[in-house]
């Protein structure tokens, strides 16, 4: 099997799934598992946005989807000379990754055709479907069952141990400006950690908010979880938000956690409980994916 992901989340599940030695190609954000870095990149961003701010890639993504541009590059003599034979991509957002129309483009001069494989999920229950659909397109569909119910025992816990707390009132950011409400499995994630996201839309798209929006929620909690950015990265632009009275300001690594929806999502719902219940979620992994923010 040839592999090609288009998508973090897709390359995560093929490596979970013990595939990764046959991924031949990936996109310029692949990064974990750390290996993937050598693999032959694929597709990169038609826009330089490195070192922006986040208004100003909020003003160049906009300013590009309005005209109908292509947010990727795809290189298709390198896809020609990979010979993918399964191709991982979404059609979930055009800023995460290259979607349909560019693919279709991209392939069709191929001499042979893949499959492809559109990972598109709206919530938890689309992260396990995605898992399956791309073990039996890779061909390891038991690897597959076993990672979902691996998965669902993980939240299961989780669940379980925050089931007699009171929610924590949350205020989940997907990015910093403009403000940008949790949206799709994030809420869901939320919910699951015994948490409630007054702004939050499960299974919908993320949406513009304003600082009155997050105010009027009265958080306890307030994630800042900018879409692409790692935990260091994250905490700058949290330390440049305004403070809500009475509430804890967490910043986290959202690229590990929760702008990909793949095999690290439980993980991500068990750093929520602990963040919103740290006497009934204990945190028992080496590293600290997450960072308070002095008021």
């Amino acid at each position: 099997m040839r592999i090609v992901s288009f998508l973090p989340a897709g390359t995560e599940i093929v490596h979970a799934l013990g595939a990764g030695a046959e991924l031949v190609g990936r996109s310029h954000e692949c990064d974990y598992p750390p290996e993937v870095v050598a693999l032959p990149v694929v597709s990169r961003p038609a826009l330089d946005l490195g070192g922006a701010s986040p208004a100003a890639i909020d003003r160049a993504v906009a300013a590009r989807m309005k005209t109908g541009g292509s947010m990727y590059l795809i290189d298709e003599k390198l896809l020609r000379e990979l010979r993918p034979e399964v191709i991982l991509t979404q059609n979930l957002c055009r800023v995460c990754a290259p979607s349909g129309n560019e693919l279709s483009r991209a392939v069709r001069d191929l001499s042979t055709r893949p499959d492809i494989l559109f990972l598109t999920p709206g919530d938890i229950a689309g992260i396990e479907n995605n898992i399956i659909e791309t073990g039996i397109a890779i061909g390891r569909p038991d690897a597959a069952e076993a990672l979902v119910d691996s998965t669902r025992r993980s939240l299961a816990r989780v669940r379980a141990a925050v089931a007699g707390a009171v929610p924590r009132r949350v205020v989940f950011l997907e990015w910093t400006e403009p403000l940008f409400c949790g949206g799709h499995w994030v809420p869901e994630m939320v919910a699951l950690a015994g948490g409630h996201d007054p702004l939050g839309r499960p299974g919908e798209d993320s949406v513009r908010i304003t600082w009155d929006d997050v105010e009027a929620a009265e958080p306890e909690v307030i994630v800042v979880s900018p879409c692409g950015y790692r935990l260091d990265a994250a905490a700058e632009l949290a330390r440049g938000l305004p403070r809500v009275r009475g509430a804890r300001t967490y910043a986290v690594d959202a690229n590990a956690y929760y702008a990909r929806p793949g095999p690290r999502a439980a993980e991500g719902v068990e750093l929520l409980g602990h963040l919103f219940h740290p006497e009934l979620v204990s945190w028992v992994h080496s590293h600290r994916p997450w960072l308070e923010i002095a008021g």
